[in-house]
């Protein structure tokens, strides 16, 4: 292959603009490793987001092989979706029982994770004791959950309890990626009190980032999300989980920029000398976040990466050839600009620039667009061609698009 990269991909992605791959075997062995942090607990596998951003239907089939009997998703949609290739699985539903969903459930043999009485009464109506849920505490985040008084108001009603078919119960830590923060030691005793109250029931309330705060918190379940992706769950450091996405976009043209020459919608980098400068077939339109580019200074002053005009601001890097080159200019719906002047030789059509992978780090674009690795992985965008790496082997993602119908 021509240009940025010299790795091996199939012929039939060379009009590809974006390739994503995921790494199906560093999947499992995140999976393997949360099991690993949470010693005698169970790991369930969050899967919501369309298994952030990835590929549900690849994530869910690579984690039941890995051993994985248990997963969460946001909605009946997904839990749908995850029943079809975790057949014999657990799956909860994070969002609860809308009125007049049980029966959606009781079809998929879904658990929802009931968050209010008025959901517990709804599902024991419905269901009588014959079908699982999940009881959901508020300890702390204030988004979704039953409160102290519900719970008294529940313990003290036992038929309800029953009718219910409690299996679970569980609370979420709200700041469980700061493993000093007071409200991790104020949720988890919460929890405790609040559940003493009522009958046995396994206990869930770590996620990834609270499988680190130690036993007190894995309790019997962990829900392990971000870390299984291949994330840290921590602003301030890392964790250590296998990469498991790379991101590549395809180099569409190089170009030369004269001293003085603007790049892209607003102006906001002049070359103070000749630069070359390659287009890249990723934008916006694909999840790379607007805020990766270079933009004027404050007062709206042109400016960019190192380079441009005093007082730029700067944006994000890619990598072609084994070289680090700043995005300049804005990144637009379809495209981005970046600095290929030090690449040697010179990329050419056809090559790939690195976006996010073993060079670029998921965490380190994150942080260059001001987010988190959540949000960069689940607005991963659907244009990509996807590839999944298991074994030595790799499965392209069908591009429906690519065979229209005979007229």
């Amino acid at each position: 292959m021509s240009g940025g990269s010299s790795r091996s991909l199939p012929d039939s992605l060379a009009a590809a603009g974006g390739i994503l791959t995921v790494d199906l075997d560093a999947l499992a062995a995140n999976y393997a490793l949360m099991g690993e942090l949470a010693k005698d607990a169970q790991i369930a596998a969050v899967v919501k987001a369309d298994g952030y951003g990835l590929g549900l239907e690849a994530v869910v089939q690579t984690l039941v092989k890995a051993g994985c009997t248990r997963f969460f998703v946001a909605d009946v949609h997904e839990g749908r979706r995850a029943r079809r290739f975790a057949p014999q699985a657990d799956i909860y539903v994070l969002d609860g029982l809308l009125p007049g969903t049980a029966p959606l459930f009781v079809d998929a043999r879904l658990r929802p994770c009931l968050s209010s009485l008025e959901e517990v009464r709804d599902w024991g109506d419905a269901t009588t004791g014959t079908a699982p849920a999940a009881l959901h505490l508020d300890t702390g985040i204030s988004r979704r959950g039953l409160t102290a008084a519900d719970v008294q108001t529940l313990a003290e009603t036992p038929d309800l309890l029953n009718k219910a078919s409690l299996c679970l119960v569980m609370s979420h830590l709200a700041c469980a990626d700061e493993p000093a923060h007071p409200m991790n030691e104020k949720q988890r005793g919460l929890f405790e009190a609040w559940r003493a109250l009522l009958p046995p029931l396994p206990a869930s309330l770590a996620n990834t980032a609270g499988s680190f705060l130690g036993e007190a918190f894995t309790l019997d379940m962990v829900r392990a999300g971000i870390g299984l992706y291949g994330c840290s769950p921590f602003a301030d450091r890392d964790a250590p989980f296998q990469p498991v996405v790379t991101l590549e976009g395809r180099i569409l043209q190089v170009r030369a920029l004269a001293a003085g020459e603007t790049v892209g919608y607003g102006a906001t980098y002049q070359a103070p000398e000749q630069r070359q400068v390659a287009t890249i077939a990723v934008g916006y339109g694909d999840g790379y976040f607007r805020r990766l580019g270079s933009g004027p200074a404050q007062g709206g002053a042109p400016g960019g990466v190192p380079g441009g005009m005093p007082g730029g601001m700067p944006g994000g890097m890619v990598v072609v050839s084994g070289v680090r080159c700043p995005i300049i200019g804005r990144v637009s719906m379809d495209m981005m600009t970046v600095d290929v002047t030090k690449v040697t030789p010179l990329p050419r059509p056809g090559g790939l620039a690195q976006l996010i992978g073993a060079d670029i780090p998921l965490e380190e674009v994150a942080q260059a667009a001001g987010t988190l690795g959540y949000e960069v992985l689940t607005n991963l965008g659907k244009r990509y061609q996807r590839l999944y790496t298991s074994g030595g082997r790799i499965k392209v993602e069908p591009d429906e698009q690519s065979d229209p119908p005979s007229p």
